[in-house]
């Protein structure tokens, strides 16, 4: 028996560090690696040259979350398998342009409720888009969750991970996809915008909307009216009207 297949806890959990590195070599999906903070032997050095080459997010952690998390004897190392396979977004966009198609793209900035993700891939399926755009860290985890909330959707929909969301962002542009935020903070409303054509949309996180630095790299700003004394509406209905304000413009 493998490593690996004896350090699964649950569907998606691997704990040890030997194992967390044959799920790796054996080409296992990961989401995200927890390595104990300032452990510095062999083994762990090995894992994280592994997880640097590859572009496998892991994050530095106290012994004691990882104890938290399983009380087996985890060697310093927590693994998450991800329950979907991703995909390269060059892929995508060439796809897309040789099919005589216009990409259709949204961008995640720091979506971290598993529902919200869920829900937005969801909407996404229906609408037609072509995938969903995210960074290597600071989302949701894409687990039982996310994937029951979208109904199946991630199933489907292409997921891009990108380990740094602003060279991504410029290199769409540089692909001829227009950069769209949907944000409170502009005055010019989604159904005076254009959402034709090759797109990109810029959904931002559920407590402070998207990053400053990936505002100012989007070629329009546009908001959705309210009518009520709420500020905002939910990130998963948010995403709900501008996509299916730019399917009904691209029909």
């Amino acid at each position: 028996m493998r490593n690996y297949d004896k350090g699964i806890q649950g569907n998606n959990f691997i704990f040890g560090t030997r194992a967390v590195i044959e799920a790796i070599d054996a080409g296992k999906d990961i989401e995200k690696v927890l390595v104990q903070k300032g452990l510095q032997n062999e083994l762990i050095k090995e894992l994280i040259s592994k997880m640097k080459s590859l572009k496998i997010p892991y994050n530095p952690v106290p012994l004691e979350k990882l104890n938290r998390l399983t009380r087996k004897n985890h060697q310093g190392a927590i693994c998450y398998l991800s329950p979907i396979q991703f995909h390269s977004l060059d892929n995508i966009i060439e796809t897309a342009y040789s099919k005589g198609k216009d990409p259709f793209l949204v961008i995640l900035d720091r979506i971290t409720d598993v529902r919200n993700f869920g829900a937005i891939a969801r909407t996404m399926e229906c609408a037609g888009a072509d995938a969903l755009v995210i960074q290597s860290r600071g989302n949701a985890l894409i687990g039982g969750d996310a994937m029951k909330t979208s109904a199946g959707a991630l199933n489907i929909l292409p997921v891009c991970r990108e380990e740094n969301l602003k060279k991504t962002i410029n290199d769409l542009k540089a692909s001829g996809i227009r950069i769209i935020g949907c944000t409170e903070k502009t005055e010019r409303l989604i159904y005076d915008a254009d959402l034709k054509g090759p797109l990109a949309i810029i959904l931002g996180s559920e407590e402070d909307g998207i990053s400053p630095e990936y505002l100012k790299l989007c070629d329009e700003l546009v908001k959705i009216p309210l009518a009520g004394k709420i500020e905002s509406l939910n990130v998963s209905v948010s995403a709900g009207v501008i996509l299916y304000e730019a399917l009904r413009q691209q029909m």
